[in-house]
């Protein structure tokens, strides 16, 4: 599991002062960057240098306990499942001050060649790293 530690901003919030839900899959995306720091050039060199995407094909979302301005959430992402083009990443984003879990996002992506936007096998580097965070346990729905 990688940690990626992130403060909510006041933007992000909605009227009912917690952070609007469709915020939770921008900061699952900025964990998954994060996650795939260790690729040679990071996620960014993954995209426009060597073509290759990792585009969302499901995502499912639970909500478990609000998150307000000002909070600071730690973003837990390891690997649910390893496939041979996918793979499900789990996201368990929770308070840092309490450890109490918020949200919890599995993100299904198929690694993709971006010129032809056609599926490939997942690349070598990027199975590591999925497989040095693989957890034991299922990934739910």
């Amino acid at each position: 599991m990688i940690v990626y530690q992130r403060k909510v901003r006041f933007e992000e919030v909605d009227a009912a002062r917690i952070l609007f839900f469709a915020r939770f899959l921008n900061i699952a995306h900025e964990a998954m960057e994060h996650f795939f720091d260790g690729l040679e050039g990071g996620y960014c060199a993954l995209i426009t240098k060597r073509e290759i995407g990792l585009p969302a094909v499901d995502v499912h979302m639970s909500f478990k306990s609000p998150v307000r301005y000002g909070d600071t959430l730690d973003v837990r992402t390891s690997a649910a499942r390893i496939g041979k083009r996918s793979a499900v990443v789990r996201y368990e984003l929770m308070n840092a001050e309490d450890s109490r879990l918020c949200a919890e996002v599995l993100h299904t992506v198929v690694s993709t060649n971006l010129v032809t936007l056609s599926s490939i096998d997942l690349p070598s580097d990027i199975r590591a790293i999925l497989e040095q965070h693989l957890e034991l346990r299922e990934p739910s729905p």
